[in-house]
């Protein structure tokens, strides 16, 4: 397994890495996860407590039907919360998949980009290989989420190795994008992907397995993102035993506890 750093924290050693998420866009699908910007700084604080080993700052909603966001104020959310937080020491990820963005956002003490489109954009590749930044890619062939197969994700993420290569990426997490990113991905689809998730394996990197609260689980007990805590927790814990080393949550505190179960049974702690 090639491991990945990011800051002091090392994805790929068997230990799963935890990542707290916060949103500044305030049409996110899951609304508890909306943080204002007098709050990102004690949010960002009580994760890391909770045992986020990094927190991933995103700047707009990517759910199906969100009203796209003008690149400019994508950036003035991003720079508004990476202020928020800057000299604290905590290791940041930030969510984006627009370069002038992501350039902003280099001004300040950030650890890793998280590109849900998956370096299709090859100004957004060298950005980050010339800053050195180890990468967290979603699997996308022409728009995020658009894998609509398991064989279409293991495609996509090939693809994603071969953009890495190119541009010099050697440090770099795979996500194969579980959720309903574009209205032909059924939950069908979500349900095919976690089932051969440990497949995925193949590829020898990190695999992130990002299902907090996510539409697939909410159709399968009727419930509202509100109330989808313990089917989020259960698709993890099976995700774990698939092979997925870092785990991305709207609740830090209840899957630490759900990891540390994890490393004991597996004999990790």
């Amino acid at each position: 397994m090639q491991t990945c750093t990011i800051d002091t924290v090392t994805v790929g050693t068997g230990l799963p890495v935890l990542m707290g998420i916060i949103n500044t866009s305030p049409d996110s699908f899951y609304a508890g996860s909306y943080i204002p910007s007098d709050e990102i700084l004690p949010a960002a604080e009580e994760m890391i407590q909770n045992g986020a080993d990094i927190i991933d700052i995103g700047g707009r909603s990517t759910a199906p039907g969100s009203v796209p966001l003008p690149d400019a104020e994508e950036k003035r959310r991003m720079i508004t919360a990476l202020s928020e937080v800057a000299g604290t020491g905590i290791p940041i990820s930030v969510d984006t998949m627009v370069p002038c963005v992501f350039e902003a956002c280099l001004s300040y003490d950030i650890h890793v980009l998280n590109d849900i489109s998956g370096l299709t954009n090859p100004k957004l590749a060298f950005l980050a290989s010339d800053a050195g930044f180890p990468v967290i890619a979603m699997a996308c062939r022409n728009l995020p989420g658009d894998s609509t197969s398991f064989s279409d994700t293991v495609r996509s993420l090939q693809e994603i190795t071969i953009r890495c290569e190119k541009a010099h990426i050697r440090e770099y997490i795979l996500d194969p994008g579980i959720g309903r990113w574009i209205p032909e991905r059924t939950p069908k689809k979500d349900w095919e992907l976690c089932r051969k998730f440990c497949e995925l394996q193949q590829f020898n990197r990190p695999l992130l397995a990002a299902v907090s609260r996510k539409s697939f689980i909410g159709d399968l007990i009727q419930k509202t993102p509100d109330n989808r805590l313990a089917g989020s927790l259960a698709v993890t814990m099976s995700l774990l035993y698939s092979g997925a080393q870092m785990v991305r949550t709207h609740d830090v505190a209840q899957t630490r506890d759900l990891i540390r179960v994890f490393t004991e049974m597996e004999g990790l702690s």
